[in-house]
């Protein structure tokens, strides 16, 4: 690689002093939380940083924005941009970000302020985000917490620190290459994400196209003539090992493979109840525990009715389910309603030429969205790797030690 060649060029001979953060920004602080039980203190045009925000990447805006009261009458400060911000509390301690407008922040952020005729932010970025794992370990208690004293105890190399016009030629470069495959990673999810969500709008536009009958052009039945309909079930003898299964639950799942299933060969289901599930629709050909907050539904007569032409005209149609919902202390579709639903009921060779169609677009749908993350994960395995090379600098036996 090219650019590996001239950074090993450009760090010939070079010598590398380690430092502490502390030591080298220019401040390292935290912030604070406004009372949330003071209205007045929410709700301005201050933008207020949560870790839940820091994920590796920079911040542009923040989800809650605070007043200059809530700022005044808290910890909470506001801090420039460009500063890196290391996530010390809970699930997201050890992750980095920088913020690329002036943002206040929580308590559970080190905002690192960095002099700019010393440090490329960038660089502490990069570095740090490549320590991710050690950072985290250096956490306490039960939610592994960091504070702001590790991280200005936390050690970053410094190329030629002698020469601080050569140090930041040296650490541009090494920036330049990583933001390079950060742009990369990007500009690829952009661009698959679009590709897939193109294949999803021209899949929806060909069901809705292929499963929307004319007037008296089909026959319409009711449901509960042509499908049998029954509830889930959480089966009392696997209730001691319920980590051997994975259970369909309020549609968030079409999974949940068991050896000896309450609901075998091909069959569609769809959540019973729950707030966010209904409407949502299944469909499995291998065995699998069905839980009991959904219906299974399975043709009464495969001459009359393939169960998955109805999977495909409920998932195209789920405005038909949730019509049917009920509301209450738990939103529920009844079964006696779901029965009395309307199906149109086309020729059994028409049935079969739309499963074939829709299982295609089917395909292609999902082996883009199969791909996309394997796509980012090699971008994203292959920009750490590179990171690690550039950023591996020696240290010596004191520092080590």
């Amino acid at each position: 690689m090219s650019n590996l060649s001239f950074m090993e060029k450009l760090l010939d001979g070079v010598e590398v002093e380690w430092k502490t953060l502390g030591e080298i920004a220019i401040k390292i602080s935290s912030g604070g939380t406004p009372s949330t039980g003071v209205s007045e203190y929410y709700g301005g045009d201050i933008p207020w940083l949560r870790t839940q925000e820091v994920d590796f990447g920079n911040i542009w805006d923040t989800g809650v924005k605070i007043t200059e009261a809530g700022l005044k009458n808290s910890s909470a400060k506001l801090i420039p941009a460009n500063c890196v911000i290391v996530a010390m509390y809970g699930a997201t301690v050890g992750k980095i970000g920088i913020n690329k407008i002036p943002v206040s922040t929580n308590q559970a952020c080190a905002n690192i302020q960095l002099d700019e005729n010393t440090l490329h932010y960038r660089y502490v970025f990069h570095y740090l985000c490549s320590k991710y794992e050690n950072i985290k370990s250096l956490g306490a208690g039960s939610q592994t917490n960091i504070n702001a004293q590790i991280i200005k105890n936390y050690l970053i190399p410094i190329p030629c620190p002698e020469n601080p016009k050569k140090s930041l030629e040296i650490q541009a470069e090494i920036v330049r290459i990583l933001d390079a495959f950060t742009e990369l990673t990007a500009e690829l999810t952009t661009e698959l994400t679009t590709e897939l969500n193109a294949r999803k709008k021209q899949y929806n536009h060909y069901r809705d196209q292929l499963l929307s009958f004319d007037e008296g052009e089909v026959e319409w039945k009711a449901l509960g003539e042509i499908a049998q309909i029954n509830t889930g079930q959480k089966p009392s003898e696997i209730l001691d090992t319920v980590n051997a299964f994975d259970y369909i639950n309020a549609g968030t799942t079409r999974s949940g493979y068991a050896a000896n299933s309450n609901c075998e060969g091909d069959t569609v289901t769809t959540p019973s109840r729950g707030q966010g599930g209904i409407g949502f629709v299944g469909y499995k050909k291998e065995p699998f525990w069905l839980g009991p907050l959904c219906y299974k539904m399975r043709s009464l007569d495969n001459a009359t009715l393939i169960n998955k032409y109805l999977f495909y005209f409920l998932q195209s149609k789920n405005d038909l389910l949730l019509g049917l919902k009920k509301e209450g202390g738990v939103p529920a579709v009844n079964k006696s309603d779901l029965a009395k639903l309307e199906i149109p009921v086309p020729p059994i060779g028409t049935q079969k030429n739309i499963v074939a169609i829709l299982d295609k677009f089917d395909a292609l749908t999902s082996s883009i969205t199969e791909g996309l993350p394997r796509e980012i994960e090699l971008r994203q395995k292959q920009y750490a790797y590179y990171r690690d090379l550039l950023l591996s600098f020696p240290k010596s036996d004191e520092v080590a030690a």
